[in-house]
């Protein structure tokens, strides 16, 4: 029997899923809710899935299997919790929450209740990372290098840092991610922020450039710079410096850099599709272990952009705090 989905949230990143699940036989949305309810009817008579005005009702009479949790970071409230209570497995978009305590209630909420969970960072799914962990494989990474540097989202919520953290919290924290993902935990990191030509908008409180230094509990010392002020798309990735290797993964590119050979490789799948395939997968089986960014994962990142967040704001160093 396929599996029977809910979305609460159908705008932007929503669509990168439901686009997905059209694909997937295995998977049936059948229940969506949305602030705005013509958002919702649009995606209702695409799947034949009904809408409800209201998440709790959608959560507790609808009878999903599986939840997708995509709102804008400042929206989660009770949405996980009340699913994890009720067994529903969950795929919470990132970043997971605006807080290290809302994060936090919600971990423990899905570890109590035992539910599969799953996490927005399609980068760990795509077969380019799957051949950069092949080639680190035995490897020492001693550089992190990271970028996210393009246009401002044009959602109003996103240009204020009490709604969206900022960009390297909700844009960033995918290169984060990918880095924790493919050198390890983070321990420490060093932040900068600044505005330098945005500030003249209205309702703009998120710096537009900005320098984060990590430490990794491994030894690796690594770099994220971000800036949303160039107004036009430039260039999102991660490279990596070995002895010997030095790796650049971009969104559909990996180049390989090794003494007298140069690589690229590109792929043309779809590392929305093989999340949410995988999500359904683990959800149709009850085995989650094929799932590469569990809630908890999803948090462990977050914990790394809020840490960045704080030290901008003291300027001095900052722990990132540990999840067991």
């Amino acid at each position: 029997m396929p599996v029977e989905v809910g979305f609460i949230g159908t705008g932007n990143v929503a669509n990168f899923h439901l686009n997905s699940l059209e694909k997937i036989t295995d998977a049936r949305v059948t229940a969506v809710y949305d602030l705005a309810p013509e958002r919702a009817e649009q995606v209702a008579r695409r799947f034949s899935a009904r809408v409800y005005t209201d998440h709790r009702e959608l959560i507790a009479q609808s009878g999903v299997q599986a939840l997708y949790v995509c709102l804008p970071p400042f929206s989660h409230e009770d949405q996980e919790v009340l699913a994890a209570e009720r067994g529903i497995a969950l795929f919470v978009e990132k970043p997971v929450a605006l807080t290290e305590e809302k994060a936090r209630q919600v971990l423990a909420a899905v570890q109590k209740s035992g539910v599969i969970t799953s996490s927005g960072y399609h980068w760990r799914h795509s077969p380019l990372t799957d051949r950069a962990r092949d080639l680190l494989h035995g490897k020492t990474v001693g550089m992190v290098q990271g970028y996210w540097h393009g246009s401002m989202p044009g959602v109003a919520w996103w240009r204020r840092l009490d709604q969206s953290g900022g960009q390297f919290v909700e844009q960033a924290t995918h290169i984060v991610d990918l880095a924790r993902y493919l050198v390890g935990n983070v321990r420490r990191v060093y932040a900068s922020y600044a505005t330098r030509a945005l500030g003249g908008l209205e309702n703009f409180s998120v710096p537009d450039v900005g320098s984060v230094n990590l430490e990794f509990e491994n030894g690796a010392i690594g770099n994220i710079t971000t800036s949303c002020m160039v107004g036009q798309g430039y260039t999102v990735g991660l490279h990596l410096l070995c002895q010997g290797l030095i790796l650049e993964e971009l969104a559909n590119t990996l180049r390989v850099i090794q003494p007298g050979l140069t690589q690229e490789f590109r792929s043309n799948e779809n590392p929305y599709l093989l999340e949410d395939r995988t999500f359904i997968e683990a959800v149709q089986s009850g085995n989650a272990g094929a799932i590469r960014a569990p809630y908890i994962e999803a948090v462990r990142t977050l914990l790394v952009t809020l840490a960045a967040n704080q030290s901008a704001k003291t300027g001095l160093p900052a722990e990132v705090a540990r999840v067991i």
